[in-house]
């Protein structure tokens, strides 16, 4: 008897081990489909991506984006009403405000690389830009050599900080870097001439020229310390979340749908003051909506 119950044990083990376990819904859209509502992460001051207009509205290449995957996410969810929540977010907490949940989604000017990965997941890539420099146009700075022993300027918290750290260190270069919170703090200390230069990635730096009081004084320069991909911020091990967000994206991508997007914001006026940021769209965002991916460029 004994023999026979703990066969039936040993039976009931293996069966239990073999059957496949369920897999564990996604926190995010489970909250999302509970609460009948999304917080979505933007910037303040990421001209074109992620920015205020004049009425205090958020605007821009990103975060249109990132509406018509909250379109999609009520489509797929069957809700009735899906309530936006807008929570501004900076470069220095905006990983930590996904982390702990404040933040759904995140979608600005936040670069995907490897050490990033470690702690958030990013979306498809919704934009490619390299880190150059902003300057007067009669500063004599040409390069980033050109920057020794002079104040420079970048936001707290971005990649174009670490680079420009690393590289004041490792070429001995003697900079004074001033860490800006945000990017039109940066531009202000450039344009009140507390720093000779503003680095920063490419885009953002046509963005703040875009609204400077003579456009025409400033220049983009230097030679790009590094190609970067931007994506939209989510928590990591939440695939299903990701999958569904990535869908979006990748559909806007292939239908042309984010090409257009594009043009709007930086081939034609913007708010606020209806400049052009005149941004061509370069090879490798042709290649990025021709083939949608997450890869980090590092």
């Amino acid at each position: 008897m004994r023999f026979l119950k703990l066969a039936s044990a040993v039976a009931l083990a293996s069966i239990l081990s073999s059957t496949p376990t369920v897999a564990q819904e996604s926190a995010t859209l489970k909250k999302i489909k509970d609460t009948a509502s999304i917080t979505l992460g933007h910037r303040e001051s990421s001209i074109p991506f992620s920015y205020y207009d004049d009425k205090q509205q958020v605007i821009g290449y990103s975060h249109e984006l990132m509406l018509k995957v909250v379109e999609d996410i009520k489509i797929n969810l069957k809700l009735a009403k899906l309530d936006v929540k807008l929570m501004p977010v900076t470069s220095a907490n905006r990983i930590t405000l996904i982390q702990n949940g404040t933040v759904d989604i995140e979608c600005g000017s936040t670069t995907n690389n490897q050490d990033r990965q470690k702690q958030v997941s990013f979306s498809s890539t919704i934009f490619v830009i390299g880190t150059r420099l902003m300057t007067r146009m009669n500063s004599g700075i040409k390069d980033f050599a050109d920057l020794s022993g002079k104040n420079v300027v970048t936001t707290a918290g971005t990649t174009s900080e670490r680079l420009l750290r690393k590289m004041n260190e490792e070429k001995q270069m003697k900079m004074s870097i001033i860490s800006a919170k945000d990017h039109g703090e940066s531009f202000l200390t450039l344009e009140t001439g507390r720093a000779s230069a503003f680095m920063m990635d490419d885009a953002l730096l046509f963005g703040e020229m875009a609204k400077a009081k003579k456009p025409g004084d400033w220049i983009i320069t230097g030679t790009a310390q590094s190609k970067e991909a931007y994506g939209c911020m989510l928590r990591k091990d939440d695939p299903d979340f990701k999958k569904m967000v990535d869908a979006s994206l990748n559909k806007a991508m292939s239908s042309g749908l984010a090409e257009r997007i594009y043009q709007k914001w930086f081939m034609n006026p913007i708010p606020p003051k209806g400049l052009n940021l005149n941004m061509p769209i370069s090879d490798e965002m042709k290649a990025a909506y021709k083939a949608p991916n997450d890869k980090a460029f590092e």
